[in-house]
């Protein structure tokens, strides 16, 4: 996650801690809560020096801001954390002054070290802090270049968001005891299923963002169950249709609404969201409960965030990987977007007030200890029939970039075990019957009418 426009804000001033004299590692209590984890900052020198690479392990890939004062780079925890210390490998271009904050919500900040004689090389702090967010806060350079990290690491104790409370829905029961899986199984290349679904209706709508709230939200165009609407819930849902090819997926898919110029630019057909395994151990993968609902990425995100989840960015003709549209696709041609969602789950939580909390990314493919249940991965691979100035080519919710999906499990329960046990625990790459052409000896997981047998 990346390149979020730079804010100043109140920091409260707490204790400040001091550079440890001679650690190198952590407290033998404390994990690494950041390796693997999204990464924000002020600015970004350019490609090859992202954010994210301050925290990809790598200590010969690095972040480099620009060359101005003051610039910061965060990391997102996933959930709140207590934090017990930080080390920053500085490459030549370091910090002279800078401060180290925590936060629990991203815009306040709590300073917990604060330095005007930065040394570079390895810095060691020990802190006594909690929060999501830790920042490191450049306000002054120790050249004319800018700052620069080969690695930031935050070690300390992951924390559990608390029990309740406005925004969150329990699960009942929640999944408790759950260890991440190292297991490596046997090499699939494959484990997957398709769900089908036709697109239904474009409202200006949210049920996850604003519940109840008619008209409140940017349009959406809605897929899956056909009477997903701004007070849509578990039960409304269930008892609603679909128009996926299975009946027992009830789910409710929406994205932001595409135009061209002022017209809606819709899919046609059913489009393929795909379930798959994102973890390596995919044979640990297990269905979301009934009511399970997420965010995947952000309209407000930047360029660099929207690639790092996107599977080649947008795509028409032979151009790939673009943040936003090209500026032309082949005539005839298609525009498409491949999209992934989080796939491990904290086990507690059908949602949280961010609608993004309860779910995470794997790190080096295995669940991190804050979110240990493994869940289906959801891939969006929508085709949308527009081409060839693609000028007026917009999204309601801003620039291309600003794609993101909502998803909320409708799924009947039997019927969703059914299909992750074949073919995603099964290593099987299926269609939205459970059906591998490869492996007609596997036979499917639904019978004809793509309905249990």
């Amino acid at each position: 996650m990346k390149l979020l426009p730079a804010a100043m804000t109140a920091v409260i001033v707490a204790s400040l801690a001091t550079i440890a004299p001679a650690p190198t590692a952590a407290l033998a209590a404390d994990v690494l809560l950041s390796q693997g984890r999204p990464a924000t900052t002020s600015s970004s020198q350019g490609q090859g020096l992202e954010p994210y690479l301050a925290f990809d392990g790598n200590s010969n890939s690095r972040w480099s801001s620009q060359w101005s004062d003051p610039q910061w780079i965060r990391v997102d925890l996933g959930a709140a954390a207590q934090v017990n210390q930080i080390v920053l490998q500085w490459e030549s271009a370091y910090a002279k002054a800078f401060q180290l904050q925590t936060s629990n919500d991203g815009t306040n900040w709590t300073t917990v070290y604060s330095t005007a004689n930065g040394n570079g090389g390895t810095q060691t702090v020990n802190v006594n802090s909690s929060g999501r967010y830790v920042r490191m806060y450049g306000t002054q350079r120790n050249s004319a270049y800018g700052y620069s990290l080969w690695e930031f690491k935050v070690y300390g104790v992951a924390g559990t968001p608390p029990m309740g409370g406005p925004g969150y829905v329990l699960a009942n029961p929640p999944v408790t005891g759950v260890v991440p899986s190292t297991y490596n199984p046997p090499h699939r290349y494959f484990h997957e299923f398709q769900a089908n679904c036709n697109v239904t209706r474009d409202l200006p709508d949210d049920p996850i963002v604003y519940p109840g709230l008619a008209g409140a939200s940017h349009m959406h165009t809605f897929m899956g169950n056909t009477t997903t609407n701004a007070g849509s819930t578990t039960a409304s849902l269930q008892s609603g249709g679909t128009s996926c090819i299975v009946p027992g997926d009830k789910s409710g898919y929406w994205m932001p609404t595409m135009y061209n110029g002022s017209q809606v630019v819709s899919p046609i057909g059913p489009q393929v969201i795909y379930y798959k395994t994102g973890v390596n151990d995919y044979t640990s993968v297990r269905p979301w409960p009934t009511g399970l609902r997420f965010v995947v990425g952000s309209p407000t995100a930047s360029a660099s965030e929207f690639l790092d989840a996107s599977v080649e960015g947008w795509e028409c003709g032979e151009s790939f990987f673009n943040a936003d549209f090209p500026a032309n696709c082949p005539a005839g041609s298609q525009l498409n977007v491949r999209y992934q969602s989080p796939s491990c789950w904290d086990g507690l939580y059908l949602d949280t007030p961010d609608h993004k909390s309860h779910m995470a990314y794997p790190i080096n493919d295995i669940c991190p200890a804050t979110h240990p249940v493994a869940v289906p991965m959801i891939e969006f691979k929508m085709a949308f029939p527009v081409s060839g100035n693609m000028s007026q080519v917009r999204l309601s919710s801003g620039r291309g970039y600003s794609f993101h999906y909502d998803f909320f499990n409708v799924w009947e329960p039997a019927v969703l075990a059914r299909m992750v046990g074949h073919c995603i625990v099964g290593g099987l790459q299926c269609d939205a019957r459970g059906y591998d052409q490869s492996h007609p000896e596997r036979g499917a997981a639904l019978n004809e009418q793509y309905q249990l047998p």
